[in-house]
Protein backbone atom coordinates (compact mmCIF):
# COMPACT_ATOMS: atom_id res chain seq x y z
CA UNK A 1 0.00 0.00 0.00
CA UNK A 2 1.22 3.47 -0.86
CA UNK A 3 0.07 6.11 1.65
CA UNK A 4 -1.34 9.37 0.39
CA UNK A 5 1.29 12.01 -0.06
CA UNK A 6 0.89 15.76 -0.23
CA UNK A 7 1.80 17.28 -3.61
CA UNK A 8 2.51 20.90 -4.55
CA UNK A 9 3.32 22.86 -7.66
CA UNK A 10 6.95 23.97 -7.89
CA UNK A 11 8.11 26.84 -10.08
CA UNK A 12 11.74 27.31 -11.13
CA UNK A 13 13.31 30.60 -12.15
CA UNK A 14 15.84 30.52 -14.96
CA UNK A 15 18.06 33.52 -15.64
CA UNK A 16 19.03 33.93 -19.30
CA UNK A 17 21.52 36.46 -20.66
CA UNK A 18 21.06 37.47 -24.28
CA UNK A 19 23.10 40.24 -25.94
CA UNK A 20 23.44 42.06 -22.66
CA UNK A 21 19.75 41.81 -21.85
CA UNK A 22 18.65 40.09 -18.63
CA UNK A 23 15.58 37.86 -19.15
CA UNK A 24 13.68 35.87 -16.49
CA UNK A 25 11.68 32.71 -17.37
CA UNK A 26 9.43 30.71 -15.06
CA UNK A 27 9.02 26.93 -15.71
CA UNK A 28 5.51 25.61 -16.27
CA UNK A 29 3.90 23.74 -13.31
CA UNK A 30 4.31 19.93 -13.21
CA UNK A 31 1.56 18.05 -14.97
CA UNK A 32 -1.25 16.95 -12.74
CA UNK A 33 -1.76 13.79 -14.84
CA UNK A 34 -0.77 10.62 -12.99
CA UNK A 35 0.07 7.40 -14.83
CA UNK A 36 0.32 4.10 -12.95
CA UNK A 37 1.74 0.98 -14.57
CA UNK A 38 -0.56 -2.03 -14.43
CA UNK A 39 -1.21 -3.91 -12.21
CA UNK A 40 -0.69 -0.93 -9.89
CA UNK A 41 -3.92 0.94 -9.15
CA UNK A 42 -4.53 4.57 -9.93
CA UNK A 43 -5.97 6.09 -6.73
CA UNK A 44 -8.05 9.28 -6.55
CA UNK A 45 -9.19 11.09 -3.38
CA UNK A 46 -12.46 13.10 -3.34
CA UNK A 47 -13.75 15.49 -0.69
CA UNK A 48 -17.28 14.09 -1.15
CA UNK A 49 -19.06 10.72 -1.36
CA UNK A 50 -20.43 11.29 -4.86
CA UNK A 51 -17.02 11.38 -6.56
CA UNK A 52 -17.95 14.66 -8.14
CA UNK A 53 -15.66 17.45 -9.18
CA UNK A 54 -11.91 17.18 -9.44
CA UNK A 55 -10.04 14.73 -7.30
CA UNK A 56 -8.13 16.43 -4.50
CA UNK A 57 -5.23 14.06 -4.90
CA UNK A 58 -4.16 11.34 -7.37
CA UNK A 59 -1.39 8.77 -6.81
CA UNK A 60 -0.58 5.06 -7.34
CA UNK A 61 -1.37 2.22 -4.97
CA UNK A 62 -0.09 -1.33 -5.29
CA UNK A 63 -2.87 -2.85 -3.13
CA UNK A 64 -6.19 -1.86 -1.62
CA UNK A 65 -5.71 -2.42 2.09
CA UNK A 66 -6.03 0.80 4.11
CA UNK A 67 -7.11 1.71 7.61
CA UNK A 68 -7.40 5.44 8.18
CA UNK A 69 -9.22 5.09 11.50
CA UNK A 70 -11.12 8.25 12.34
CA UNK A 71 -8.64 10.58 10.67
CA UNK A 72 -8.51 12.11 7.23
CA UNK A 73 -7.08 9.86 4.46
CA UNK A 74 -4.84 12.66 3.13
CA UNK A 75 -3.90 16.22 3.81
CA UNK A 76 -6.60 18.62 2.70
CA UNK A 77 -9.42 16.02 2.97
CA UNK A 78 -12.11 15.82 5.63
CA UNK A 79 -12.10 12.92 8.11
CA UNK A 80 -15.74 12.14 7.19
CA UNK A 81 -17.74 12.21 3.98
CA UNK A 82 -14.87 11.47 1.59
CA UNK A 83 -14.47 9.04 -1.26
CA UNK A 84 -11.56 7.09 -2.73
CA UNK A 85 -11.60 5.49 -6.18
CA UNK A 86 -9.15 2.84 -7.43
CA UNK A 87 -8.91 1.77 -11.08
CA UNK A 88 -6.68 -0.69 -12.89
CA UNK A 89 -6.70 -2.17 -16.39
CA UNK A 90 -4.71 -5.35 -16.87
CA UNK A 91 -4.36 -8.33 -19.16
CA UNK A 92 -5.83 -11.47 -17.56
CA UNK A 93 -4.44 -13.83 -20.17
CA UNK A 94 -6.92 -16.66 -20.63
CA UNK A 95 -9.07 -15.29 -17.80
CA UNK A 96 -11.04 -17.77 -15.71
CA UNK A 97 -12.81 -17.99 -12.35
CA UNK A 98 -11.90 -15.35 -9.78
CA UNK A 99 -13.10 -14.39 -6.30
CA UNK A 100 -13.53 -10.74 -5.23
CA UNK A 101 -13.18 -10.60 -1.42
CA UNK A 102 -13.92 -7.25 0.30
CA UNK A 103 -13.91 -5.92 3.84
CA UNK A 104 -15.11 -2.39 4.48
CA UNK A 105 -16.41 0.26 6.83
CA UNK A 106 -18.35 2.10 5.35
CA UNK A 107 -19.37 1.53 1.69
CA UNK A 108 -17.75 -0.19 -1.27
CA UNK A 109 -18.74 -0.91 -4.86
CA UNK A 110 -16.68 -3.01 -7.27
CA UNK A 111 -17.09 -2.83 -11.07
CA UNK A 112 -15.72 -5.14 -13.78
CA UNK A 113 -15.71 -3.38 -17.15
CA UNK A 114 -18.33 -0.98 -15.77
CA UNK A 115 -20.60 -3.80 -14.50
CA UNK A 116 -21.18 -3.73 -10.74
CA UNK A 117 -20.14 -6.98 -9.05
CA UNK A 118 -20.02 -5.95 -5.36
CA UNK A 119 -22.37 -3.47 -3.70
CA UNK A 120 -22.10 -2.65 0.02
CA UNK A 121 -23.26 0.94 0.22
CA UNK A 122 -24.29 2.11 3.67
CA UNK A 123 -23.02 3.83 6.77
CA UNK A 124 -22.09 1.12 9.29
CA UNK A 125 -20.36 0.94 12.64
CA UNK A 126 -18.66 -2.44 12.07
CA UNK A 127 -16.77 -4.02 9.21
CA UNK A 128 -18.78 -5.57 6.40
CA UNK A 129 -17.22 -8.67 4.68
CA UNK A 130 -18.21 -10.28 1.44
CA UNK A 131 -16.70 -12.38 -1.43
CA UNK A 132 -18.18 -12.65 -4.88
CA UNK A 133 -17.18 -15.27 -7.53
CA UNK A 134 -16.90 -14.01 -11.07
CA UNK A 135 -15.56 -15.28 -14.39
CA UNK A 136 -13.20 -12.87 -16.07
CA UNK A 137 -12.91 -13.37 -19.85
CA UNK A 138 -9.53 -13.54 -21.54
CA UNK A 139 -7.68 -10.41 -22.48
CA UNK A 140 -7.64 -6.91 -20.94
CA UNK A 141 -10.27 -5.79 -18.44
CA UNK A 142 -10.78 -2.87 -16.06
CA UNK A 143 -11.53 -3.11 -12.35
CA UNK A 144 -12.88 -0.09 -10.49
CA UNK A 145 -13.34 0.13 -6.73
CA UNK A 146 -15.33 3.00 -5.16
CA UNK A 147 -15.06 3.45 -1.41
CA UNK A 148 -16.83 6.04 0.75
CA UNK A 149 -16.69 6.92 4.40
CA UNK A 150 -19.63 8.78 5.83
CA UNK A 151 -18.76 8.94 9.51
CA UNK A 152 -16.57 7.21 12.05
CA UNK A 153 -13.85 4.66 11.34
CA UNK A 154 -12.62 4.33 7.76
CA UNK A 155 -10.97 1.09 6.48
CA UNK A 156 -11.18 -0.94 3.32
CA UNK A 157 -9.55 -3.99 1.68
CA UNK A 158 -10.14 -5.62 -1.69
CA UNK A 159 -8.46 -8.22 -3.87
CA UNK A 160 -9.13 -10.20 -7.06
CA UNK A 161 -7.85 -13.75 -6.71
CA UNK A 162 -7.85 -16.74 -9.07
CA UNK A 163 -9.90 -19.63 -7.76
CA UNK A 164 -7.38 -22.43 -7.41
CA UNK A 165 -9.71 -25.37 -7.59
CA UNK A 166 -9.60 -28.04 -10.28
CA UNK A 167 -13.39 -28.29 -10.16
CA UNK A 168 -13.82 -24.55 -10.60
CA UNK A 169 -10.98 -23.77 -12.99
CA UNK A 170 -11.19 -25.56 -16.33
CA UNK A 171 -9.62 -22.74 -18.32
CA UNK A 172 -6.27 -23.47 -19.94
CA UNK A 173 -3.62 -20.78 -20.14
CA UNK A 174 -3.14 -19.11 -23.49
CA UNK A 175 -0.48 -20.47 -25.83
CA UNK A 176 2.77 -18.63 -25.12
CA UNK A 177 3.69 -16.02 -27.72
CA UNK A 178 6.89 -14.53 -29.04
CA UNK A 179 8.63 -17.90 -29.34
CA UNK A 180 12.03 -18.18 -30.97
CA UNK A 181 15.10 -20.35 -30.62
CA UNK A 182 18.80 -19.63 -30.92
CA UNK A 183 21.60 -22.13 -31.41
CA UNK A 184 25.28 -21.91 -30.44
CA UNK A 185 27.24 -24.07 -32.86
CA UNK A 186 30.35 -23.83 -30.67
CA UNK A 187 28.79 -25.18 -27.47
CA UNK A 188 26.04 -27.16 -29.19
CA UNK A 189 23.41 -25.58 -26.93
CA UNK A 190 19.96 -24.39 -28.03
CA UNK A 191 17.98 -21.69 -26.23
CA UNK A 192 14.24 -21.36 -26.88
CA UNK A 193 12.66 -18.11 -25.58
CA UNK A 194 9.09 -16.83 -25.33
CA UNK A 195 7.00 -13.98 -23.91
CA UNK A 196 5.59 -14.08 -20.41
CA UNK A 197 1.98 -15.20 -20.08
CA UNK A 198 -0.53 -12.89 -18.35
CA UNK A 199 -2.50 -15.47 -16.33
CA UNK A 200 -2.46 -14.68 -12.61
CA UNK A 201 -2.59 -18.40 -11.72
CA UNK A 202 0.28 -19.30 -14.03
CA UNK A 203 2.58 -21.92 -12.52
CA UNK A 204 5.21 -22.12 -15.26
CA UNK A 205 6.10 -23.51 -18.65
CA UNK A 206 6.88 -26.93 -20.04
CA UNK A 207 9.49 -27.32 -22.77
CA UNK A 208 9.12 -30.21 -25.21
CA UNK A 209 11.63 -31.39 -27.80
CA UNK A 210 11.36 -33.82 -30.68
CA UNK A 211 13.56 -35.11 -33.48
CA UNK A 212 12.34 -34.26 -36.95
CA UNK A 213 9.98 -36.97 -38.15
CA UNK A 214 8.97 -38.01 -34.61
CA UNK A 215 6.32 -36.86 -32.14
CA UNK A 216 6.75 -34.93 -28.92
CA UNK A 217 7.14 -37.13 -25.89
CA UNK A 218 4.41 -37.03 -23.25
CA UNK A 219 7.04 -36.07 -20.70
CA UNK A 220 8.49 -32.57 -21.07
CA UNK A 221 12.18 -32.02 -21.59
CA UNK A 222 12.16 -29.37 -18.85
CA UNK A 223 9.86 -27.32 -16.62
CA UNK A 224 10.67 -23.73 -15.78
CA UNK A 225 9.16 -20.51 -14.44
CA UNK A 226 11.48 -18.48 -16.65
CA UNK A 227 10.74 -17.35 -20.21
CA UNK A 228 13.74 -19.16 -21.65
CA UNK A 229 15.49 -22.48 -21.34
CA UNK A 230 19.03 -23.51 -22.31
CA UNK A 231 19.12 -27.06 -23.62
CA UNK A 232 22.51 -28.56 -22.79
CA UNK A 233 21.49 -32.12 -23.72
CA UNK A 234 20.83 -31.54 -27.41
CA UNK A 235 22.58 -34.26 -29.46
CA UNK A 236 25.20 -32.92 -31.86
CA UNK A 237 24.31 -35.28 -34.68
CA UNK A 238 23.66 -32.86 -37.55
CA UNK A 239 19.92 -33.56 -37.32
CA UNK A 240 16.98 -31.16 -36.92
CA UNK A 241 15.14 -30.87 -33.62
CA UNK A 242 11.96 -28.93 -32.81
CA UNK A 243 10.89 -27.21 -29.60
CA UNK A 244 7.38 -26.51 -28.33
CA UNK A 245 6.41 -24.48 -25.26
CA UNK A 246 3.26 -25.01 -23.21
CA UNK A 247 2.06 -22.91 -20.27
CA UNK A 248 0.38 -24.56 -17.29
CA UNK A 249 -1.49 -23.09 -14.33
CA UNK A 250 -1.55 -23.91 -10.63
CA UNK A 251 -4.36 -26.43 -10.93
CA UNK A 252 -2.71 -28.32 -13.79
CA UNK A 253 -4.43 -26.87 -16.85
CA UNK A 254 -1.96 -26.89 -19.75
CA UNK A 255 -2.12 -24.72 -22.84
CA UNK A 256 -1.76 -25.96 -26.37
CA UNK A 257 1.77 -25.95 -27.75
CA UNK A 258 3.43 -23.14 -29.57
CA UNK A 259 4.41 -23.41 -33.20
CA UNK A 260 7.48 -25.64 -33.56
CA UNK A 261 10.79 -23.83 -33.34
CA UNK A 262 13.49 -25.80 -35.16
CA UNK A 263 17.27 -25.94 -35.00
CA UNK A 264 19.66 -28.01 -37.07
CA UNK A 265 22.52 -29.14 -34.88
CA UNK A 266 26.16 -29.33 -35.76
CA UNK A 267 27.33 -32.84 -36.46
CA UNK A 268 30.00 -33.97 -34.01
CA UNK A 269 29.22 -37.68 -34.02
CA UNK A 270 31.89 -39.69 -35.76
CA UNK A 271 30.89 -42.58 -38.01
CA UNK A 272 31.60 -46.19 -37.16
CA UNK A 273 35.05 -47.78 -37.26
CA UNK A 274 36.02 -49.62 -40.46
CA UNK A 275 37.43 -53.14 -40.48
CA UNK A 276 40.37 -53.90 -42.76
CA UNK A 277 39.60 -57.00 -44.80
CA UNK A 278 42.79 -57.23 -46.87
CA UNK A 279 46.32 -55.88 -47.17
CA UNK A 280 48.05 -57.58 -50.07
CA UNK A 281 50.31 -56.93 -53.03
CA UNK A 282 52.36 -58.86 -55.57
CA UNK A 283 55.48 -58.46 -57.60
CA UNK A 284 54.63 -58.04 -61.25
CA UNK A 285 56.04 -60.44 -63.89
CA UNK A 286 58.47 -57.75 -64.94
CA UNK A 287 59.95 -57.62 -61.47
CA UNK A 288 58.33 -54.35 -60.29
CA UNK A 289 55.42 -53.84 -57.86
CA UNK A 290 52.01 -52.38 -58.45
CA UNK A 291 51.78 -51.38 -54.79
CA UNK A 292 50.15 -52.87 -51.70
CA UNK A 293 46.34 -52.69 -51.70
CA UNK A 294 44.50 -52.14 -48.41
CA UNK A 295 40.74 -52.85 -48.41
CA UNK A 296 38.00 -52.39 -45.80
CA UNK A 297 34.24 -52.64 -45.31
CA UNK A 298 31.81 -49.77 -45.95
CA UNK A 299 30.77 -47.60 -42.97
CA UNK A 300 27.32 -45.96 -42.86
CA UNK A 301 27.52 -42.17 -43.12
CA UNK A 302 31.14 -42.13 -44.27
CA UNK A 303 32.02 -40.01 -47.29
CA UNK A 304 35.73 -40.77 -47.24
CA UNK A 305 38.36 -42.87 -45.49
CA UNK A 306 41.85 -42.07 -44.21
CA UNK A 307 44.69 -44.59 -44.37
CA UNK A 308 47.59 -44.72 -41.88
CA UNK A 309 50.76 -46.83 -41.90
CA UNK A 310 53.41 -47.88 -39.37
CA UNK A 311 56.49 -50.09 -39.40
CA UNK A 312 55.24 -52.15 -36.44
CA UNK A 313 51.90 -52.87 -34.79
CA UNK A 314 52.59 -50.54 -31.85
CA UNK A 315 54.64 -48.05 -33.86
CA UNK A 316 53.80 -44.50 -34.91
CA UNK A 317 51.16 -44.41 -37.65
CA UNK A 318 51.43 -41.66 -40.25
CA UNK A 319 48.80 -40.68 -42.76
CA UNK A 320 49.20 -41.97 -46.30
CA UNK A 321 46.15 -40.38 -47.91
CA UNK A 322 42.36 -40.49 -48.15
CA UNK A 323 39.86 -41.90 -50.62
CA UNK A 324 36.13 -42.24 -51.13
CA UNK A 325 36.65 -45.83 -52.28
CA UNK A 326 36.78 -48.99 -50.16
CA UNK A 327 40.43 -49.63 -50.94
CA UNK A 328 43.70 -47.74 -51.15
CA UNK A 329 46.81 -48.62 -53.18
CA UNK A 330 49.99 -47.92 -51.23
CA UNK A 331 52.39 -47.35 -54.12
CA UNK A 332 55.22 -46.42 -51.75
CA UNK A 333 55.32 -49.89 -50.17
CA UNK A 334 58.54 -51.77 -50.79
CA UNK A 335 58.68 -55.39 -51.82
CA UNK A 336 58.79 -58.01 -49.03
CA UNK A 337 58.59 -55.39 -46.24
CA UNK A 338 55.87 -55.89 -43.61
CA UNK A 339 53.72 -52.81 -43.00
CA UNK A 340 50.90 -52.21 -40.52
CA UNK A 341 47.81 -50.25 -41.55
CA UNK A 342 44.88 -48.52 -39.86
CA UNK A 343 41.83 -46.94 -41.53
CA UNK A 344 39.35 -44.36 -40.21
CA UNK A 345 36.00 -43.19 -41.59
CA UNK A 346 35.12 -39.51 -42.15
CA UNK A 347 31.56 -38.17 -42.50
CA UNK A 348 30.25 -35.13 -44.38
CA UNK A 349 30.78 -32.89 -41.33
CA UNK A 350 34.44 -33.85 -41.11
CA UNK A 351 34.05 -36.09 -38.05
CA UNK A 352 36.68 -38.81 -38.06
CA UNK A 353 36.06 -42.18 -36.46
CA UNK A 354 38.51 -44.06 -34.31
CA UNK A 355 41.03 -46.03 -36.32
CA UNK A 356 40.57 -49.67 -37.17
CA UNK A 357 42.46 -52.49 -35.54
CA UNK A 358 45.92 -52.71 -37.14
CA UNK A 359 46.30 -55.14 -40.01
CA UNK A 360 49.63 -56.07 -41.50
CA UNK A 361 50.49 -56.79 -45.10
CA UNK A 362 53.39 -56.93 -47.51
CA UNK A 363 54.04 -57.18 -51.20
CA UNK A 364 54.61 -60.83 -51.86
CA UNK A 365 57.33 -61.82 -54.35
CA UNK A 366 55.81 -64.51 -56.58
CA UNK A 367 58.76 -64.45 -58.98
CA UNK A 368 60.83 -67.63 -58.32
CA UNK A 369 64.57 -67.97 -58.85
CA UNK A 370 65.86 -69.65 -61.97
CA UNK A 371 66.53 -73.40 -61.97
CA UNK A 372 69.89 -74.47 -60.64
CA UNK A 373 72.37 -75.22 -63.44
CA UNK A 374 75.75 -76.90 -63.71
CA UNK A 375 75.12 -79.59 -61.10
CA UNK A 376 78.03 -82.02 -60.96
CA UNK A 377 78.23 -85.01 -58.59
CA UNK A 378 81.47 -86.87 -57.81
CA UNK A 379 81.45 -90.19 -55.89
CA UNK A 380 83.85 -90.34 -52.93
CA UNK A 381 84.87 -92.80 -50.21
CA UNK A 382 82.52 -90.94 -47.87
CA UNK A 383 79.59 -90.33 -50.30
CA UNK A 384 79.50 -87.59 -52.91
CA UNK A 385 80.80 -84.10 -53.58
CA UNK A 386 78.29 -81.80 -55.29
CA UNK A 387 79.00 -78.50 -57.03
CA UNK A 388 76.83 -76.21 -59.16
CA UNK A 389 76.58 -72.77 -60.73
CA UNK A 390 75.79 -69.85 -58.44
CA UNK A 391 72.21 -68.62 -58.72
CA UNK A 392 71.70 -65.12 -60.10
CA UNK A 393 68.75 -64.49 -57.75
CA UNK A 394 69.45 -61.62 -55.34
CA UNK A 395 66.74 -62.76 -52.90
CA UNK A 396 67.87 -66.38 -52.67
CA UNK A 397 67.27 -67.89 -49.25
CA UNK A 398 68.71 -71.40 -49.63
CA UNK A 399 69.37 -74.36 -51.93
CA UNK A 400 67.62 -77.67 -51.39
CA UNK A 401 69.55 -80.89 -52.14
CA UNK A 402 67.34 -83.75 -53.30
CA UNK A 403 68.63 -87.36 -53.20
CA UNK A 404 66.71 -90.28 -54.65
CA UNK A 405 66.56 -93.38 -56.77
CA UNK A 406 66.05 -93.81 -60.48
CA UNK A 407 62.79 -95.53 -61.31
CA UNK A 408 61.05 -96.23 -64.58
CA UNK A 409 58.39 -93.62 -65.47
CA UNK A 410 55.12 -94.19 -67.28
CA UNK A 411 56.67 -93.54 -70.70
CA UNK A 412 59.55 -95.89 -69.99
CA UNK A 413 61.93 -93.04 -69.26
CA UNK A 414 63.80 -93.16 -65.99
CA UNK A 415 62.72 -90.61 -63.39
CA UNK A 416 64.58 -89.50 -60.27
CA UNK A 417 62.20 -89.78 -57.30
CA UNK A 418 64.00 -87.73 -54.72
CA UNK A 419 63.37 -86.33 -51.26
CA UNK A 420 64.84 -83.21 -49.72
CA UNK A 421 67.86 -84.26 -47.72
CA UNK A 422 69.75 -81.05 -46.97
CA UNK A 423 69.44 -77.24 -47.12
CA UNK A 424 72.47 -75.25 -48.20
CA UNK A 425 73.35 -71.59 -47.64
CA UNK A 426 72.77 -69.32 -50.68
CA UNK A 427 76.42 -68.25 -50.55
CA UNK A 428 77.70 -71.76 -51.26
CA UNK A 429 78.06 -73.67 -54.54
CA UNK A 430 79.41 -76.94 -53.13
CA UNK A 431 78.09 -79.56 -50.74
CA UNK A 432 79.45 -82.76 -49.21
CA UNK A 433 76.84 -85.50 -49.16
CA UNK A 434 77.87 -88.21 -46.69
CA UNK A 435 76.45 -91.70 -47.15
CA UNK A 436 77.60 -95.34 -47.07
CA UNK A 437 79.36 -95.95 -50.38
CA UNK A 438 78.09 -99.44 -51.16
CA UNK A 439 77.88 -99.22 -54.93
CA UNK A 440 74.23 -98.19 -55.36
CA UNK A 441 73.10 -96.10 -58.31
CA UNK A 442 71.48 -92.90 -57.02
CA UNK A 443 70.36 -89.53 -58.41
CA UNK A 444 70.57 -85.88 -57.29
CA UNK A 445 68.87 -82.68 -58.28
CA UNK A 446 68.71 -79.25 -56.66
CA UNK A 447 66.18 -76.49 -56.06
CA UNK A 448 66.63 -72.75 -55.40
CA UNK A 449 64.21 -71.05 -52.97
CA UNK A 450 63.91 -67.28 -52.38
CA UNK A 451 63.01 -65.40 -49.21
CA UNK A 452 59.29 -65.51 -50.08
CA UNK A 453 59.41 -69.29 -50.30
CA UNK A 454 59.18 -69.35 -54.08
CA UNK A 455 60.65 -72.60 -55.41
CA UNK A 456 62.44 -72.67 -58.74
CA UNK A 457 61.28 -76.24 -59.38
CA UNK A 458 57.67 -75.67 -58.24
CA UNK A 459 57.04 -72.62 -60.40
CA UNK A 460 59.15 -73.47 -63.40
CA UNK A 461 57.63 -74.69 -66.65
CA UNK A 462 60.95 -76.33 -67.55
CA UNK A 463 61.88 -79.94 -66.80
CA UNK A 464 64.41 -80.34 -64.02
CA UNK A 465 67.45 -82.38 -64.97
CA UNK A 466 68.70 -84.89 -62.37
CA UNK A 467 72.24 -86.24 -62.20
CA UNK A 468 72.53 -90.01 -62.01
CA UNK A 469 75.65 -91.39 -60.33
CA UNK A 470 76.92 -94.69 -58.91
CA UNK A 471 78.47 -94.80 -55.47
CA UNK A 472 81.92 -96.18 -54.84
CA UNK A 473 81.68 -99.62 -53.27
CA UNK A 474 83.64 -99.57 -49.99
CA UNK A 475 82.01 -102.77 -48.67
CA UNK A 476 84.56 -105.17 -47.07
CA UNK A 477 85.04 -108.41 -48.94
CA UNK A 478 84.79 -110.36 -45.67
CA UNK A 479 81.18 -110.64 -44.49
CA UNK A 480 80.16 -110.01 -40.88
CA UNK A 481 78.41 -112.93 -39.17
CA UNK A 482 74.77 -112.32 -38.23
CA UNK A 483 74.71 -114.37 -34.98
CA UNK A 484 77.43 -112.54 -33.03
CA UNK A 485 76.75 -111.83 -29.29
CA UNK A 486 78.29 -108.41 -29.73
CA UNK A 487 75.97 -105.65 -30.99
CA UNK A 488 78.29 -102.90 -32.18
CA UNK A 489 77.43 -99.27 -32.91
CA UNK A 490 79.87 -96.97 -34.71
CA UNK A 491 79.41 -93.20 -34.97
CA UNK A 492 81.39 -90.07 -35.61
CA UNK A 493 83.05 -88.93 -32.40
CA UNK A 494 84.77 -85.73 -31.38
CA UNK A 495 88.24 -86.93 -32.38
CA UNK A 496 87.52 -89.92 -34.57
CA UNK A 497 85.08 -92.83 -34.61
CA UNK A 498 83.25 -93.69 -31.37
CA UNK A 499 82.47 -97.36 -30.84
CA UNK A 500 80.15 -98.81 -28.21
CA UNK A 501 78.65 -102.24 -27.59
CA UNK A 502 76.79 -104.38 -25.12
CA UNK A 503 78.22 -106.38 -22.22
CA UNK A 504 78.67 -110.01 -23.15
CA UNK A 505 78.21 -112.69 -20.44
CA UNK A 506 81.41 -114.44 -19.31
CA UNK A 507 83.56 -112.11 -21.40
CA UNK A 508 86.89 -111.13 -19.81
CA UNK A 509 87.49 -108.39 -22.39
CA UNK A 510 86.91 -107.27 -25.94
CA UNK A 511 88.97 -107.07 -29.12
CA UNK A 512 88.49 -104.17 -31.61
CA UNK A 513 89.28 -104.70 -35.34
CA UNK A 514 89.32 -102.22 -38.28
CA UNK A 515 89.07 -103.15 -41.96
CA UNK A 516 92.11 -102.41 -44.04
CA UNK A 517 91.08 -102.11 -47.70
CA UNK A 518 94.68 -102.48 -48.79
CA UNK A 519 95.19 -105.88 -47.11
CA UNK A 520 91.50 -106.71 -47.47
CA UNK A 521 91.38 -107.94 -43.88
CA UNK A 522 90.10 -106.85 -40.44
CA UNK A 523 93.16 -105.97 -38.41
CA UNK A 524 93.44 -105.75 -34.63
CA UNK A 525 93.14 -102.17 -33.42
CA UNK A 526 92.84 -102.38 -29.64
CA UNK A 527 91.95 -104.69 -26.72
CA UNK A 528 89.88 -103.36 -23.83
CA UNK A 529 87.79 -104.47 -20.90
CA UNK A 530 85.41 -101.51 -21.45
CA UNK A 531 82.31 -101.58 -23.66
CA UNK A 532 83.43 -98.54 -25.66
CA UNK A 533 86.41 -97.35 -27.62
CA UNK A 534 87.27 -94.26 -29.69
CA UNK A 535 89.40 -94.68 -32.78
CA UNK A 536 91.31 -91.39 -32.83
CA UNK A 537 93.49 -92.59 -35.66
CA UNK A 538 90.67 -92.99 -38.15
CA UNK A 539 91.43 -90.99 -41.24
CA UNK A 540 88.92 -88.46 -42.53
CA UNK A 541 87.50 -88.51 -46.01
CA UNK A 542 86.68 -92.20 -46.12
CA UNK A 543 84.45 -94.92 -44.66
CA UNK A 544 85.66 -97.16 -41.81
CA UNK A 545 84.38 -100.66 -40.96
CA UNK A 546 84.80 -102.25 -37.53
CA UNK A 547 84.45 -105.58 -35.74
CA UNK A 548 84.34 -106.16 -32.00
CA UNK A 549 84.61 -109.66 -30.44
CA UNK A 550 84.17 -110.86 -26.88
CA UNK A 551 87.25 -112.54 -25.35
CA UNK A 552 86.89 -115.40 -22.87
CA UNK A 553 89.10 -116.80 -20.14
CA UNK A 554 90.19 -119.74 -22.25
CA UNK A 555 91.65 -117.37 -24.86
CA UNK A 556 88.90 -117.80 -27.40
CA UNK A 557 86.86 -115.01 -29.09
CA UNK A 558 83.23 -114.83 -30.00
CA UNK A 559 81.88 -114.17 -33.47
CA UNK A 560 82.34 -110.46 -34.30
CA UNK A 561 79.65 -107.78 -34.32
CA UNK A 562 80.18 -105.18 -37.02
CA UNK A 563 79.30 -101.60 -38.00
CA UNK A 564 80.75 -98.71 -39.98
CA UNK A 565 81.20 -94.94 -39.79
CA UNK A 566 81.55 -92.40 -42.60
CA UNK A 567 84.06 -89.62 -41.93
CA UNK A 568 83.72 -86.67 -44.29
CA UNK A 569 86.81 -84.53 -44.95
Amino acid sequence: MNPARRTSTVAAAVVLTTAGTLLTAVAAPASAATTCTSPVYKRQFYANTSFSGTAKKTDCDSAIDQNWGTGAPASGLPKDNFGVRWTVTRDFGSGGPFSLPVSTQDGIRVYLDGVRKVDIWKNVSTNQNKSVDVTIPSGKHTLRVDYVNWTGTANVSFAYLPRLSATADKVKPLVPTGTSVSYDSVTGKAKPTWSKNKEMDLAGYRVYRRLKGTSFDSKPLATTTSTSYTDTTLPVTGETYYYEIRAYDRVGNESAGTADQGVTTVDRVAPGVPTIVKATGEVTPTGGTGGLEVGWNAVEGAVSYRVYRAASRSGTYTGLGSTDKLSYLDTSAAESVVYYYQVSAVDAAGNESARSEPQYGKIWDNDPPALVTGLDVTPTEYGFELKWDKSAATDLKYYTVYWGELLDGEDGEQVCYGTASDYVSPTRTTFTYSTLPDGDEVCFFMDAVDDEGNSAIKWSDERVTAVSVTELDMTPSVATPEDAPVRLTASTGETGVALSWNTVTDATGYQVYRWNPDTKAYEKLAATTDTSYEDTGAAKGTTHYYWVTARYADGTESAPGGDYAVLAP
